[in-house]
């Protein structure tokens, strides 16, 4: 059983191949074979996404059943005061309407700057001064999720860089950097099962 975690860079998209051929994908970065992400990152998202060969490892860390904390540190575009923060935070939590059902946050505070590295596509810097930083923890995964939560109460997301899911963290890890690791035992669940592997990636998804 393969576990690798993986520092995403900003614009590069949460598999191997892309249909234009023009975008980075994760063959640009790793070339272990037989190995799928367990969820997903945006491409201008960044920071930890983990791949397994295993698949029932990887519904483990991806299927919302589980209940598994996935930590986000978001930049939004917002310097709320105490009483804004405190009714965005009951909102999170209590559940925000989306358009594919009702999202709600596990918990949510707010943080100092974090130390990450500069971005390729920096955020302006006449944004970047009326901006904050919030810890976001999430124990279900959709499309954008993060992003669409914050907008709904008026703190529209300028950078997402998840730095944990479950006891994984990105510590030592660059962007673009990745490394095998033993499965933890909180992940293994009191023991994952072998299972039907994912589906084979697709021709033409070796590393360029």
């Amino acid at each position: 059983m393969t576990l690798i975690r993986f520092y995403k860079p900003y614009g590069v998209l949460s598999q191997f191949t892309d249909r234009g051929g023009a975008r980075q994908t994760l063959a640009d970065y790793q070339d272990v074979p037989g190995v799928y992400p367990a969820g997903r990152l945006d491409r201008d998202s960044e920071g930890l996404l983990l791949l397994t060969d295993d698949g029932a490892l990887q519904a483990r860390i991806a299927h919302p059943r589980h209940k598994l904390e996935k930590v986000y540190w978001a930049q939004v575009e917002a310097r709320p005061d105490a009483a804004a923060l405190d009714e965005a935070r009951r909102a999170l939590l209590a559940g925000v309407p989306l358009k594919d059902g009702p999202a709600r946050a596990a918990r949510l505070r707010p943080i100092d700057p974090p130390a990450l590295p500069d971005r390729p596509e920096p955020v302006t810097p006449h944004r970047a001064a009326r901006s904050s930083w919030l810890e976001v923890v999430l124990t279900e995964g959709r499309n954008r999720q993060v992003r669409r939560m914050l907008a709904a109460v008026g703190m529209p997301v300028l950078r997402l860089h998840r730095s944990r899911i479950g006891p994984v963290d990105l510590d030592g890890l660059g962007p673009g950097e990745y490394q095998r690791i033993p499965v933890p035992e909180a992940l293994a669940g009191g023991g994952v099962r072998r299972s039907r592997p994912p589906r084979p990636r697709p021709a033409g998804s070796r590393r360029r």
